[in-house]
């Protein structure tokens, strides 16, 4: 399946009945500056559910009221002030437990922030690392600092400022730093290690692979030794590195990123698990049936069952 597009995004929550404010995009976007946008999730009231899927752009939410945040393959999160981001990496579902929810949304494409435009990478930042669970309970505080940014961003849109593109900018980099200080500070290491780094070149190698846009062609690289070839080390010095970073083997780390992969495309797409076993690099579909009851639990015909029907 593919991603959701912010023309499909405006299209679904376009202004319909009269309970529904609905989300229009800026009419000034259109001038090589990316897009960007800030609402008020009380626009959405009475719009469609939300579907489960990747979108094609990056997202950041404070809901205020009792909702639920169905990301990845995780177990769905349910509470109030609730804060998320999204990244075209991974799929999620958002889904507002009462009526009269509130808070606000931006969303805004890679063209918007630049490094050339900004100075920074977005995807070096901690919050958007591949692996990382980027849904928090926000405490009442924190919440009123977080709303006060999207508001001054909710001004600004609205206004004739001739450079409001980059005091938007300077604003969205503001709610990303607060989003970051509000998540537990990492233990600083003196220096990073042979093993740090190798075990750093192995995530980004593992992360280029997915999401998976097609069942074809199928992944590059799929075993211990494929990726010892891409790093130009032995098998076994990659298992050692990895295992002294992570504490686990290479397999391991592979059948678990495989795992999350699988559960996503039965869940989320319409492939057959033939086409999803081709995908993920199994040699058949028996392999990869095995492969996934050992890992999962349950079958992929049982898991995509579950997933379809809610159970």
């Amino acid at each position: 399946m593919k991603p959701n597009t912010l023309a499909t995004f405006y299209e679904a929550l376009a202004p319909g009945p009269a309970s529904a404010a609905g989300v229009l995009p800026p009419p000034d976007m259109g001038q090589g500056v990316g897009h960007f946008n800030v609402f008020s999730l009380a626009d959405l009231r009475g719009t469609p559910p939300m579907t489960f899927n990747r979108r094609a752009y990056h997202k950041i939410t404070l809901c205020r009221g009792r909702s639920q945040v169905e990301y990845a393959d995780q177990a769905p999160h349910v509470g109030a002030n609730t804060l998320f981001l999204v990244t075209p990496r991974v799929p999620y579902r958002w889904l507002p437990l009462t009526e009269d929810f509130g808070g606000y949304s931006c969303l805004f494409d890679d063209a918007f922030l630049l490094p050339a435009r900004t100075g920074v990478v977005l995807a070096e930042l901690p919050i958007f690392q591949p692996g990382a669970y980027p849904v928090w309970e926000v405490a009442e505080a924190d919440c009123a600092a977080v709303e006060a940014i999207f508001q001054k961003m909710m001004h600004e849109l609205g206004s004739g400022y001739a450079y409001k593109h980059d005091l938007l900018r300077t604003y969205l980099w503001e709610l990303i730093h607060l989003v970051q200080k509000l998540q537990p500070a990492p233990t600083p290491l003196a220096t990073h290690s042979a093993a740090e780094r190798v075990a750093t070149q192995f995530t980004e190698l593992l992360e280029r692979q997915f999401p998976r846009p097609s069942p074809q062609p199928a992944l590059r690289l799929r075993t211990a030794t494929d990726y010892a070839d891409q790093l130009a080390v032995h098998v076994n010095h990659l298992n050692r590195m990895l295992k002294e970073t992570t504490g686990q083997t290479t397999t391991a780390l592979l059948s678990s990123r495989l795992t999350q992969e699988a559960k996503l495309l039965l869940k989320q797409t319409d492939w057959s698990i033939s086409e999803i076993a081709d995908s993920l690099g199994f040699a058949d579909v028996a392999h990869f049936c095995t492969f996934f009851k050992r890992h999962a639990g349950q079958t992929p015909g049982d898991f995509r069952r579950l997933a379809v029907f809610g159970v």
